[in-house]
């Protein structure tokens, strides 16, 4: 049993325009290719998904964001709640110059807001349950044993063509695709607390 607890109710929930404000993640991580017997081993990217409770087919960690935190923070939370996987929300890197100084900014990247309506998540604020979901990269530094969902989610690391395939919502998969694998495309910086580093 876990001693994380998952938030339930509407009573913070946040929306904007008679959507649903929704805050999610893509988790990944790295393993080395068994297929190299060199010393330069390629690196494959996997990505974490959960079953969905409501039908077949896989999702990505995501849930309502809440008056009392960040997107971010509503993102890593959903991934502990439902993934029982904690990690860093990655940063791109970007090189600015300022007369006489250089700086390195690292600029929180969400990869993209994506809209869907939710057939179970309709009330008062949102009679049609549309959604509006801001989706993270998130790479993971630990597998919890137990987390707050675990008796109704199980987990699956799956390279990108697979998880693609078995991706429950069209929505899902357009950010696994156009926004993940574009995202990891671009040079990446380490995760870090701090927003300004110096050169």
């Amino acid at each position: 049993m876990s001693d994380l607890v998952a938030r339930t109710g509407r009573l913070q929930q946040r929306y904007e325009g008679g959507c649903r404000l929704v805050a999610g993640c893509i988790p990944f991580k790295y393993r080395s290719s068994d297929e190299s017997s060199s010393a330069k081993s390629e690196k494959i990217v996997e990505v974490l998904m959960i079953n969905s409770t409501r039908g077949p087919g896989l999702v990505f960690p995501k849930g309502g964001w809440e008056n009392d935190e960040t997107v971010e923070a509503a993102a890593v939370r959903e991934a502990i709640e439902e993934a029982g996987v904690r990690g860093d929300i990655m940063l791109l890197r970007a090189e600015i110059s300022v007369p006489q100084l250089y700086l390195v900014i690292n600029a929180m990247q969400f990869l993209g807001y994506y809209n869907f309506k939710s057939k179970s998540h309709r009330d008062k604020f949102s009679p049609e349950g549309s959604c509006k979901a801001a989706m993270f990269a998130l790479l993971v530094n630990e597998e919890l044993e137990s987390w707050p969902e675990q008796s109704t989610r199980s987990r699956s690391w799956l390279t990108i063509p697979e998880a693609v395939k078995r991706c429950r919502h069209l929505w899902m998969r357009e950010a696994l695709e156009e926004g993940f694998c574009k995202w990891h495309d671009r040079p990446i910086a380490s995760p870090s607390s701090s927003s300004l580093d110096r050169h």
